[in-house]
């Protein structure tokens, strides 16, 4: 071998012979016989170094994956001897090799096995225990070869093909057949020999009894001697946790609900009268997560059976599982209520089931409603932050939590189905006592109080949040509950958790107000003042500006008595952050979006008369107008990169705002009705000149063109004149992207105004496709593959562009561009459609091909047009699903066959039997289709039904492809 390349497999090496190494391997893969060296460097134990001994398992299983059908047998013969005389070696060798080698050789057997088992090693592993015996070494290696060859047959994260699940049930049902049962033995006496000196190699095995336990006979398992011994694991401080997982494997398999129900009852006893069930006496978390999970599995598994029974009608077998479920409840109870998550997470799924039961049940008993107490009462225990929560800086802990009290709401939720009432008195209890202490009550108990009334309104559903009408006991207990929370002060509360929850749930319950608006002003000041928009928490200021937002579209007309107020009050937070660095505004420019969005809702909804509120939106607008003027002068003369960079933002932000406040309009208060239409063109006015700003091209055009498209719709045909020489700025050397965020302007203008901008469209489509064109024909780099999407996209949008033109009704503007024009528009439309093999573009073009047949193809189409017909769209259709890209079983790809259809469909349509004698006589036959199925082809696409000619125009491509 290359000793020099062999360097290179250290972690350690430079870089240089890192590559060499990887290099060598790649070589190493192609060669015929480098595996032989490999082989015999492992059989003979030539080198010491773990990574080069890693490499050669590597060489050797690319060999068995992808080469082994070009071995002769002797070679193959080799190969499994090479492995054995590596396994005798491990139990000589005077140290144990690496985990990582172990686990590589693991593999390597286990794709051996896979590859031979059936055909030429079928004593595979009557082999491997012969020579490991009970040698501690070679247990470890017949263990992780046993994992190794169940993560080839059933891991359920590999996908396989439908070829290698066959090959794999086949594997299994031999295994079953001909060596599970001494398979299972030989894992018997691993774990009597080696459960109390040797808990290491105790453990695998029991990994490898729960992984089998899934897809072999249970009953060679789940057996006196085999249970007993577990359960004696159960009580080995080092086994138990592997042990517990094992039991879950045993119980989660499935079975007849009556045995299984009869397994788990015998484990349960065993377990409980071992003293496992004591759970406060057990401070092992570790074991508690495990232990709650084995729990969570009999549960489960218990309430499978019962459904089954239900479902199959046997009541009395239906009751015993009942039973059995009842008597494990308080234990889930313990495991619910734990102060560890982990613990307590792992039992969620058996509490939920449990309620699921409940809600079916016609009558509760009792103890039921107790329990159903219960697990509310530890729900909303278990949903309180403890003492470490890092709010200020959350991480993975945090994180944790969080999803962990998503679990709890289903929990919650569930609660609420199976008895609402319950829930509704249980939350107002713990409310109104926390709110009346709230000064002395620690953060977390009075965020959880708030939390829970706005858990409330999913768990008790309304349609469009009408909780405060119908249902009369309920309406009184939310309105009650909002009233204290509005009233009793606690929106001061020192701690960003329970000001977010106060909020959050003011707007969830903004219905509220319509009821009893007399609370509107006094949560309005608690967004306005330091509890909200000017909190020192970042966090909560960012928050609130959202909400804040929301709650005004909300309250719409009752806010009416307020506007000019709170327009005064949110002055300062308007302004615009000036470019300079260190300079801290209290909201992010993403948060005043929000307060700019409200400030125009605000002023659009209003009661006020046009000219008010004309006045109103100038007050709010023109200090932006102004600003921008002033920053667009200082970018212009700006030398220095940073400094125009944070200039170009600023202006940029300065356009993001004043198109915020146009989201207020809506069809019944449009702009003209509102008297702004003024305003809004002197902006247009204001921001247009920056697309002529040579520096920080693409940030201004990309916020300019926002604006514009919100004109578009707000402004209607008022913003027609400004259309062309915007369009002749964005034009001016632009690049792939910068054009295909203009084709949408374009497309909304056209296919918004259609022959209102016919003029302007014929004005502009030949300048607006020579930038398109000479982006596409820029050279690129081979690998570039960020440059090849984004011609890629250009070209979608270009031919997204030709699609609307036509589509509009507007095919003049192609047709007055001058005959050569014409025709090499046409072109590249017939090379979309055959030459890139990009679905989505080829399904615009065989559109746009049929709209243009639809409108040229007939007698008096454009002069030539025909001609062109036959001698280009025709074949497109034919060209283009014969390529070998052209993918049948992708869904865009028979989208794209779809419009194809369409377009033959068409020309038939529009030509008639001409169309069909061409086909007939000249163009099929040049294609050498044979004469019945030109027939069959011509018949098919006579028929009325397009959908019959779609069906078969796939099914004749098919046939046609090799």
């Amino acid at each position: 071998m290359d000793e020099q390349a062999l360097l290179g497999l250290n972690p350690n090496a430079d870089a240089d012979f890192r590559q060499r190494a990887l290099a060598y391997f790649e070589q190493l893969k192609i060669s015929q016989d480098a595996w032989q060296v490999c082989a015999e460097a492992l059989a003979q134990s030539i080198y010491s170094d773990d990574h080069i001994k890693f490499f050669c398992f590597q060489v050797l299983e690319h060999q068995i994956k992808f080469k082994y059908s070009e071995l002769t047998e002797v070679q193959q013969q080799l190969i499994r001897e090479t492995l054995i005389t590596w396994l005798q070696a491990q139990m000589l060798n005077p140290q144990p090799e690496k985990t990582f080698i172990r686990n590589k050789a693991a593999q390597v057997f286990a794709l051996l096995f896979v590859t031979e088992y059936l055909t030429k090693w079928p004593k595979f592993f009557f082999d491997i225990l012969s020579v490991v015996d009970l040698n501690p070494r070679g247990v470890d290696m017949y263990l992780r070869i046993l994992m190794a060859v169940d993560a080839e047959l059933v891991d359920r994260d590999v996908v396989h093909t439908s070829e290698e699940a066959r090959r794999n049930t086949l594997l299994k049902d031999t295994m079953r057949e001909q060596c599970i049962p001494s398979l299972v033995e030989s894992w018997y006496q691993i774990l009597q020999n080696y459960q109390y000196n040797n808990s290491e190699l105790t453990c695998q095995c029991l990994e490898v009894v729960g992984a089998y336990v899934s897809w072999i006979d249970l009953s060679l398992i789940a057996n006196e001697r085999f249970i007993n011994m577990l359960l004696g694991h159960m009580s080995v401080e080092v086994l138990r946790e592997e042990a517990c997982d094992c039991l879950f494997e045993i119980v989660n398999k499935g079975m007849d609900p009556i045995d299984k129900t009869k397994l788990v009852e015998s484990l349960c006893q065993v377990l409980q009268s071992a003293g496992l069930f004591s759970i406060d006496q057990e401070d092992d978390v570790d074991f508690l997560a495990r232990f709650s999970k084995l729990v969570n599995g009999m549960g489960q598994a218990l309430i499978a059976s019962w459904t089954k029974l239900i479902k199959n009608g046997d009541m009395k077998s239906a009751q015993d599982a009942l039973q059995a479920i009842e008597a494990k409840v308080a234990l889930m109870l313990q495991l619910l209520i734990h102060e560890d998550d982990d613990i307590s997470s792992n039992i969620i799924g058996f509490c939920y089931d449990y309620l699921h039961i409940l809600k079916q049940l016609s009558a509760l008993s009792d103890q039921q409603k107790a329990n159903v107490e219960a697990i509310m009462l530890a729900v909303m225990k278990k949903l309180t932050y403890d003492e470490e929560y890092n709010f200020e800086n959350e991480g993975e802990d945090e994180a944790m939590f969080v999803e962990y009290r998503k679990q709890l709401k289903l929990l919650l939720d569930r609660l609420a189905q199976v008895s609402p009432e319950l829930l509704l008195a249980s939350v107002r209890r713990v409310f109104n006592t926390t709110l009346q202490n709230w000064q002395t009550t620690r953060f977390m108990e009075v965020e959880v109080a708030i939390r829970l009334l706005y858990m409330l309104a999913e768990a008790l559903p309304v349609s469009h949040g009408a909780h405060f009408s119908g249902d009369v006991t309920k309406a009184t207990a939310l309105q009650d509950m909002m009233r204290t929370l509005v009233t009793s002060g606690v929106s001061a509360y020192q701690h960003t958790s329970v000001t977010l929850e106060f909020f959050e749930t003011v707007v969830r319950y903004e219905k509220f107000f319509a009821v009893e608006p007399q609370h509107i002003p006094t949560v309005l000041m608690a967004f306005l003042d330091h509890r909200g928009l000017r909190h020192t928490s970042p966090k909560v200021r960012s928050r609130t500006a959202y909400l804040f937002s929301r709650f005004v579209k909300s309250l719409n007309k009752q806010m009416n008595p307020f506007i000019e107020d709170v327009l005064n009050r949110i002055q300062d937070l308007l302004e615009l952050s000036p470019p300079e660095n260190g300079y801290q505004a209290l909201l992010s420019s993403d948060d005043q979006l929000f307060i700019y969005e409200t400030a125009g809702v605000l002023i659009v909804n209003s009661e006020y008369s046009a000219e008010r509120k004309q006045v109103l939106m100038r007050n709010l607008l023109t200090p932006l107008m102004e600003k921008f003027k002033v920053l667009l002068e200082k970018l212009m003369m700006a030398q220095d990169e940073d400094r125009q960079m944070a200039l170009a933002d600023c202006l940029n932000h300065a356009v993001g705002f004043a198109s915020r406040t146009s989201k207020a309009f809506s069809n019944k208060q449009t702009v003209k009705q509102c008297g702004c239409s003024e305003v809004y063109l002197d902006c247009l006015q204001t921001f247009l000149p920056a697309l002529s700003c040579p520096l920080q091209k693409e940030v201004l055009r990309s916020g300019v063109r926002t604006f514009l498209h919100r004109m578009i719709i707000c402004l209607e045909e008022e913003v027609l004149p400004f259309i062309p020489s915007a369009s002749e700025h964005m034009l001016k050397d632009c690049e792939a992207k910068d054009l295909q965020e203009f084709i949408p302007l374009i497309n909304q203008i056209t296919a918004k105004f259609k022959t209102q901008v016919s003029p302007f469209l014929q004005q502009m489509f030949m300048p607006l496709l020579h930038a398109i064109f000479e982006v596409l024909l820029l050279p690129a780099e081979e690998n570039d593959q960020s440059a090849a999407l984004e011609k890629q996209m250009l070209r979608r949008s270009y031919f997204a562009f030709l699609q609307t033109v036509t589509g509009s009704g507007m095919s003049e503007v192609i047709a007055n561009q001058g005959a050569e024009n014409v025709e090499r528009v046409l072109f590249t439309v017939i090379q979309g459609a055959v030459d890139y093999p990009d679905p989505i573009a080829q399904k615009t073009c065989f559109i746009i091909l049929s709209k243009l047949v639809e409108l040229w193809g007939g007698k008096d189409g454009p002069v030539g047009f025909a001609d062109f017909v036959y001698k280009h769209i025709v074949p497109a259709c034919f060209l283009a699903p014969l390529k070998q890209t052209f993918d049948l079983a992708d869904a865009q790809t028979v989208l794209a066959l779809s419009e194809c259809a369409v377009t033959l469909k068409t020309i038939h349509l529009k030509r008639g039997p001409e169309c069909i004698q061409y086909l007939q006589q000249e163009y099929l036959p040049s294609l050498q289709v044979a004469p019945e199925i030109i027939q069959e082809f011509c018949q098919a696409l006579q028929q009325p039904d397009a959908k019959v000619f779609k069906n078969y125009l796939k099914v004749f491509f098919q046939r046609a492809k090799p």
